[in-house]
């Protein structure tokens, strides 16, 4: 795989989100990743985690070969059945994501790299999408309100600013009002190495996010 576009952001936090998920999700149940970028995440997950079906996802067509390419590799690694489905095409600011239901939807460092308005489209198309009990799963660099922000992530969303003014990290209170817009409560908050977190979503009470 050593031809293949390659994220040492991804590779390095692979291991910590993997072990936020086996406590997070039951045995066996269907993942849609949003965002699934290089194919990192959701190959390294497939093999981890046998007992779910994981469809990766991109925006751009471009991008889909290296997702094929990559989950095929891993998947020759897996002694059972393929878990891991053909890479779908899927804008989360389309109205109809032509998917069924999931159990969880993981997205992980899409919203600081897009316009703010994906914000609002991820949580309305999880509410469509996700089972009753589902979660939705984020992952990524935030802001927070009354929690000092680390210097490395103030530089990072200065530069992300300075590429594209739609761009940069998002306050985590504004992201749970939009989830709460569509239905979904922040039931979850786990900081994770280098200033980042996973947020988890759901239809259920909110839980204490600290």
């Amino acid at each position: 795989m050593s031809d293949l576009p390659f994220s040492p952001a991804a590779d390095r936090n692979k291991d910590a989100i993997l072990e936020h998920l086996r406590h997070l999700l039951p045995a066996q149940g269907a993942l849609l990743e949003i965002a699934s970028g290089t194919g990192q995440h959701i190959a390294w997950f497939g093999v981890a985690l046998p007992g779910w079906q994981w469809q990766p996802t991109e925006a751009v067509a471009d991008a889909l070969p290296t997702l094929a390419a990559r989950v095929a590799a891993a998947q020759q690694t897996h002694a059972g059945p393929p878990n891991v489905l053909e890479p779908r095409l899927l804008n989360v600011m389309a109205p109809d994501w032509k998917v069924g239901r999931f159990d969880a939807i993981y997205c992980a460092n899409m919203l600081h790299i897009a316009p703010w308005a994906t914000c609002a489209a991820l949580m309305q198309g999880a509410a469509r999408h996700l089972a009753p009990d589902g979660q939705l799963i984020t992952y990524g660099p935030y802001l927070e309100d009354d929690i000092p922000t680390a210097a490395g992530n103030l530089a990072f969303d200065q530069h992300l600013r300075e590429r594209d003014t739609a761009w940069g990290l998002r306050r985590r209170e504004d992201v749970e009002a939009e989830a709460a817009r569509a239905g979904l409560r922040l039931q979850a908050r786990h900081a994770l190495p280098a200033n980042n977190l996973l947020l988890v979503f759901g239809r259920g009470h909110a839980g204490n996010p600290r």
